[in-house]
């Protein structure tokens, strides 16, 4: 099917209620044409250099999320234009958006990304560890940015009680860290692969990227 089918396959699916987050990485720019010709407007991207070079060059009403895992010297390049960064995973990380948000005269909106996996190559805060930075006073000085809700990404099995779980536990912890931050209303979980589950377990906003374009393409991008 094209890109077209499969987004409007996938639009017709989603509740009301849940965002849709494009996942374009790798995608040239007639990819990304064919799925906004389409309607769809939220794109992710996983490299700063790609989504920068992207947003240059593509219509100015897209919504560029950065999905992907975030180096600190790389903040200042999407500062300026950047919707919404998922994969917040360090206060030290967080200070830098906040740094560079001032310097855009911006309040740039952030998730804070949680470890629910049981791999250890996912990245994220865990529960004790988040609870005592958003209670910190230091978290109080950054009034550049703002926390709008919590991602994760669940481990990568075919264990789907396993994967229900992992959503079902980043959901308890969203609800818990509402009431300390009652702005926020996103819960960013489920790809491809598991975002029905995700669904199910409380999901707002879920990130699709190889049922609506296929395959990734190699790129150079860095």
């Amino acid at each position: 099917m094209s890109i077209k089918e499969n987004l409007l396959k996938i639009q017709v699916s989603l509740p009301s209620h849940i965002t849709l987050v494009a996942v374009s990485k790798t995608k040239s720019n007639e990819e990304i044409m064919e799925a906004y010709d389409s309607g769809q407007r939220i794109f992710g991207e996983n490299k700063v250099q790609e989504m920068t070079t992207k947003w240059s060059e593509l219509p100015k009403d897209i919504e560029w999320h950065m999905i992907g895992h975030v180096q600190s010297n790389k903040v200042k390049y999407m500062a300026p234009y950047v919707h919404l960064i998922h994969g917040v995973d360090s206060f030290k990380l967080l200070k830098e958006i906040n740094k560079q948000a001032l310097k855009n005269e911006r309040v740039i909106s952030c998730l804070l990304q949680m470890h629910i996996a049981e791999e250890t190559t996912k990245f994220g805060f865990y529960a004790e560890e988040l609870e005592a930075m958003i209670q910190s006073d230091a978290f109080d000085l950054l009034n550049n940015i703002k926390i709008v809700g919590l991602m994760g990404m669940a481990t990568f099995t075919e264990d789907k009680d396993q994967v229900r779980k992992e959503f079902k536990s980043l959901k308890t912890n969203y609800l818990h860290l509402q009431k300390t931050l009652p702005q926020m209303n996103i819960v960013s979980m489920g790809m491809s692969g598991d975002y029905t589950i995700a669904i199910e377990e409380g999901s707002t906003m879920v990130r699709i990227g190889s049922s609506i374009f296929g395959m990734r393409n190699t790129c150079n991008y860095q």
